[in-house]
């Protein structure tokens, strides 16, 4: 891996302002006679070329010893007494990836009267899960819940970390992995792992043009965060893994942080738990044409769900949207109409059962990842399909 290296011995004054004003991106800043790089630099080696050798590329050697971090660990997303579904999805994804490099899958669970959720997460499989158990852990505090990670990661050594992207897990895995100096990766739809420990983290990028390929290849752990229902879970069996209760260090009980109430949000539309979804895209082109996909949803029982320019364009409710910048889905059946496929909503959707897609554009590409698609105006095709369900003969359209 390559990087920037500044020769202060050659940096003076006029030249630090040189090299700050030509920086299009702002990373260059001079203080006390010396001239640093910030995060903010994307290699673009405008500098290294107007610095006349005070600043040059160098090849950075890896900072980790990787055979020292063994493990790939899965922090168990407990919310209001309950285990998410996602940790589950995870664990099924880290026994995966653990077959190629032949490590142990690990879980962390920090939380109070958490023994049935320990089983349940040995019961998909889990070789080791690692638990912190105080009733001070009862809420959720994301300082106290950060600590005790790091102290896990201290512990434990863990190659890679896998966390659900809810709430919770989008709070705690950007600290834990700030801690340690090492790279996150936020909404994974794709994992895979290296037979040299790396994890291949990817995840639509550029507006969707392209799926990035991220690993971190100079430290250890690797963080990465995943949605719900992206992965699929596993089936409960018989294991033969063992819950380990650690020590809560003092640093712990030192939180700043001290939750004096909590109040349940009213419950709101969830179409990532739907089994049936009728989703409408751009091909929809007035809230007047939406009853005729509400009436197909009211006769499948279905939940209404859109595509984002729906969204823009004040059509739907944002929490009705699928893919990466909405929710994401999984149904027994979901029906498409209008809807081009773009990757990121593709990638909202693709693991769902049985996909049908109605588009007018035979070149979609809705087409490439549906099960079944209707090529035709969607203002035909609805109403036919429509009336064959009230007619009970929906299997002959």
């Amino acid at each position: 891996m390559s990087g920037l290296k500044i020769h202060q011995s050659r940096i003076n004054d006029e030249l630090a302002k040189e090299l700050i004003n030509v920086c299009p991106f702002g990373a260059l800043s001079y203080e006390k006679g010396e001239l640093s790089v910030n995060a903010a630099c994307k290699m673009c080696k405008l500098c290294i070329k107007k610095s006349g050798g005070a600043i040059t590329l160098e090849e950075t050697k890896a900072s980790t010893d990787k055979d020292k971090w063994r493990g790939i660990a899965v922090y168990a997303d407990i919310m209001e007494g309950k285990l998410h579904d996602v940790t589950l999805e995870l664990i099924s994804k880290a026994r995966e990836l653990a077959k190629v490099i032949k490590h142990p899958v690990y879980a962390i669970v920090i939380g109070y009267d958490t023994k049935n959720h320990v089983d349940t997460l040995l019961s998909y499989g889990t070789d080791k899960v690692f638990v912190y158990e105080d009733e001070i852990l009862k809420d959720f505090d994301c300082l106290r819940y950060s600590d005790l990670f790091e102290d896990f990661i201290n512990r434990v050594k863990p190659s890679s970390i896998l966390v659900g992207a809810t709430n919770n897990g989008r709070t705690l895995a950007p600290r834990v992995a700030a801690r340690f100096r090492t790279g996150l990766t936020a909404d994974c739809t794709v994992l895979e792992m290296k037979e040299n420990t790396d994890l291949v983290q990817i995840r639509p990028a550029f507006g969707g043009n392209i799926m990035a390929q991220i690993i971190t290849p100079n430290t250890r752990p690797q963080f990465c965060t995943v949605r719900y229902k992206i992965f699929k879970k596993t089936k409960p069996d018989s294991f033969s893994g063992e819950a380990i209760y650690l020590d809560i260090p003092e640093k712990a009980y030192e939180s700043p942080i001290e939750v004096l109430n909590s109040e349940k949000k009213p419950k709101t539309i969830d179409i990532s738990e739907a089994d049936i979804i009728v989703a409408a895209g751009r091909g929809i082109k007035s809230k007047t044409d939406i009853a005729l996909l509400e009436e197909l949803a009211n006769l499948l029982g279905a939940q209404l769900a859109c595509t984002r320019p729906l969204v823009e364009n004040g059509m739907f409710d944002p929490r009705r949207q699928i893919g990466l910048s909405g929710r994401t889905v999984n149904a027994k059946l979901i029906i498409t109409v209008g809807v081009s496929g773009s990757v990121q909503f593709a990638a909202g959707m693709k693991g769902s059962e049985c996909i049908v897609a109605i588009n007018s554009d035979p070149f979609a590409q809705i087409f490439n990842i549906a099960h079944y698609g209707y090529v035709g105006d969607l203002y035909e095709i609805v109403p036919m399909l429509i009336e064959k369900i009230k007619n009970g003969g929906a299997t002959n359209v």
